[in-house]
């Protein structure tokens, strides 16, 4: 999910024959046709009989539900079972070997974050290569030594501890930074001295979708906690997370002291973020339920007093009806980027002392087509501003208090991935990536307006032969079942004809999220091993061309997304980019969702499909973890009407047996991990259980369904390097046993 805030016991299964490669010069056909014919015996999952009641009007039979425990001895022996299978299927492979020798070495490159300054010095991430974790870096120039801050490989010797978040205080004395562990949500904070590189001896615990925002004085910082989560914390519970409560700890001192200075106990579902003010006499709290949508709430800050009790917060806006987050402000002028009666966004004033609606000033409109992705104030009195325009970034520069623009930064087509830059800063960094461009760090001036942005740092790949001038990336307008234009990138070899090839198509379609352009090792490992190309359709739901876009796929329309990527299988295929046979789908989360639910609907579309920490359960899925956070996009289903409509896509209620060659499911992957507390394992087991019991006795069914669950780890972010390349490998022996490909380079 988009976050704005949103291995166990033996039980060896048999299966009928080994599932062993088998050596083929590069010219012949690959082993899938061979294999999938090799009928696996899948484990038997108990059915609950007594596991079915009445919704609505609807009688539901939930027969696996108790895989929803992750604790009991029965799930934990399912989980092995299914592992014991899809280990030897991913692992019995000639070529794993090599591909896993080839992912390592192509992984095998520096990468650099994009620059920061705070107070004495500049930090950026770094990582050698195949470091598990990157380590962020201080230096006192941009040319001078560079000198290990803070290493987080140094913490776990797995590499499982990552560098969730960091903050630094005003005058950049000190770092608030919260560590995540095996991939979980949940953060502990810790502070460090900038100079002397040590930490404070304090831990805050129980804190989870919050940042940190410091007062201006740098004696300590607002943050949120769920103090009253009782239970495991370490993100192998399916708890719902609610009463976050937001308070302030000062620096030096134990958490058991710190001051709780907001809460809204009526509101259990609510989550505050902190916003400190630029001037620092406002405490800003943005407000939200769900991923959509918050509130804006301040409270005074009197310079000099402490702060030792709550604090009293005046709404500003009191209603979910847009997106608002705060850039900067002049006095009680604060600027907020935000949507509200502009789909397409737009900068407005609002004054604290007069913050009714009609008193708002609009200082940068609405653009007609473009979307205003984000702005940032720097150099005392300039907007930063970002555009989407048809999938690719515009970088601009506006006056702060006239909104004129006064300048345009040069992008080739691609993303702006990070900014760094402060109002009392001359200097920007910004960073660019593209499909077929790992990274360019950019260094510019304000002080000095006549110079060009200058290139700090860009990554190069260690891949021999790798030329990005030998791809082309088309961007194709398709029409979807209902005649509406859907964009899509193709990233291919340049060839003379285009011939059908080996293709990995990947979307999201969710959470008002802009699928943008952005390189991947997964993709060109595709690519330069297969002779493949990428597809990547912008699916409704997702915020590439604002809020009528997300909302043209989410709650009612969720359906739109489906047929928006499924429409994009037949256009591949209708125009010779691939076949059925050579077509993969992959989506992750809520793109996990739509890999479930179109293999369902059409399964004659695709070829292999991977679904990794998907939501599959659209019927329970509010009652785990963060999941009420994600009603804004599915719908409540304790509303009848949602539960109709999420009950026709749901992708472990409408699992079917196949009757003819055409129902058959394409050969499937589902992954997932034990600590992911964004979208709980359970979604995965269950709907693996459902599956595979479907097709147990089907003659049709020939492709494998396997479900992988990996330990240690998370939803994805943060993940160690190792992992990531085992779970690559995974993936690329799966394609490579179940796809109609060759091996042309490995």
């Amino acid at each position: 999910m988009k976050n704005k805030f949103l291995s166990f016991s033996e039980n060896r299964v048999a299966v009928s024959r080994p599932q062993a490669s088998i050596n083929r010069p590069t010219n012949e056909a690959p082993p899938a046709a061979e294999e999938r014919h090799l009928r696996i015996v899948y484990p038997e999952a108990r059915k609950d009989s007594n596991a079915e009641e009445m919704i609505h009007e609807y009688r539901i039979r939930d027969v696996y539900r108790w895989l929803e425990n992750p604790d009991s001895a029965e799930t934990k022996r399912f989980v092995n079972a299914q592992n014991s299978i899809s280990q030897p299927f991913l692992e019995r492979c000639d070529e794993r070997g090599m591909i896993n020798t080839k992912l390592t070495k192509l992984w095998n490159f520096p990468k650099f974050g994009c620059p920061m300054r705070h107070g004495d010095f500049i930090y950026f991430f770094k990582n050698t290569g195949l470091q598990n974790q990157g380590v962020l870096m201080q230096q006192e120039t941009l040319d001078g030594p560079e000198i290990a801050f803070l290493d987080p490989n140094s913490l776990a010797a797995d590499g499982t501890v990552a560098l969730s978040q960091q903050k630094f205080s005003e005058n950049g004395a000190f770092m608030a930074y919260g560590l995540s562990e095996s991939g979980s949500d949940w953060n502990k904070i810790r502070i460090r001295r900038a100079k002397e590189r040590t930490d404070f001896p304090e831990v805050l615990e129980k804190v989870k979708f919050s940042k940190v925002s410091w007062t201006k004085d740098n004696k300590g910082f607002f943050y949120g906690r769920y103090a009253d989560q009782d239970g495991k914390t370490d993100g192998s519970e399916t708890k719902q997370n609610e009463n976050q409560k937001l308070y302030y700890h000062r620096v030096g001192e134990s958490q058991d002291q710190d001051t709780l200075v907001a809460e809204f106990p009526e509101h259990p579902s609510w989550r505050i973020q902190p916003d400190v003010s630029d001037c620092g006499k406002y405490l800003i709290l943005s407000i939200s339920h769900t991923v959509r949508d918050n509130m804006v709430y301040y409270a005074d800050l009197t310079e000099g007093e402490e702060i030792n009790s709550k604090l009293t917060v005046n709404p500003v806006v009191d209603k979910f009806e847009g997106d608002y987050d705060y850039i900067t402000n002049d006095g009680s002028d604060m600027y907020f980027h935000t949507n509200k009666d502009a789909p397409n966004y737009r900068v407005v004033v609002i004054d604290f002392a007069n913050p009714a609606e009609e008193n708002w000033k609009t200082l940068i409109p609405e653009h007609e087509k473009d979307v205003l992705d984000w702005a940032k104030c720097v150099n005392e009195d300039k907007l930063v501003v970002c555009y989407n325009r048809d999938v690719k970034n515009i970088l601009q520069v506006y006056e702060l208090r006239t909104g004129t623009l006064i300048r345009q930064f040069g992008l080739d087509i691609g993303t702006v991935n990070a900014i760094s830059g402060k109002r009392k800063y001359s200097e920007i960094f910004y960073s660019f990536s593209s499909f077929l461009t790992p990274g360019i760090t950019y260094h510019y001036d304000f002080a000095k307006p006549l110079e060009k942005p200058k290139v700090l740092r860009e990554i190069t790949l260690n891949l021999e032969g790798f030329n990005r001038d030998d791809y082309i990336v088309d961007q194709v307008f398709y029409k979807s079942i209902d005649d509406t234009n859907i964009p899509m990138f193709i990233i291919r070899k340049k060839r003379d004809t285009v011939e059908p090839r080996p293709c990995l198509m990947s979307g999201y379609g969710g959470f008002n999220y802009s699928l943008m352009p952005s390189f991947g090792i997964t993709g060109l490992m595709f690519m330069d091993t297969f002779d493949g190309i990428l597809a990547f359709p912008n699916l409704r739901g997702g915020g590439e061309y604002g809020i009528n876009w997300h909302n043209g796929g989410r709650l009612l329309n969720k359906q739109n997304v489906f047929d928006d990527f499924q429409a994009a299988a037949m256009y591949l295929a209708e125009n010779h980019y691939t076949t059925k046979d050579r077509l993969a789908i992959q989506g992750a989360s809520n793109g996990g969702l739509l890999v479930g639910a179109c293999i369902n609907q059409r399964p004659d579309l695709f070829g292999a499909a991977v679904a990794q920490v998907g939501v599959m359960d659209m019927l329970r899925f509010h009652k785990f973890t963060i999941g009420h956070a994600w009603c804004s996009d599915y719908g409540n289903p304790d509303d009848r009407e949602h539960f109709a409509y999420l009950f026709k896509y749901s992708p472990l209620h409408n699992v079917h047996f196949p009757l003819n060659p055409n129902e058959e499911y394409p050969s499937t992957l589902i992954m997932t991990a034990d600590h992911d507390d964004r979208v709980s394992p359970l979604h995965s087991l269950k709907f693996a259980a459902a599956l595979q019991e479907a097709v147990r006795h089907s003659e049709y069914q020939l492709n494998p369904i396997l479900l992988r669950v990996y330990t240690n780890a998370g939803h994805g972010a943060g993940k160690p390097t190792r992992m990531r390349i085992n779970e690559v490998t995974d993936i690329m022996t799966f394609l490579r046993k179940t796809l109609n490909v060759d091996i042309v380079n490995l």
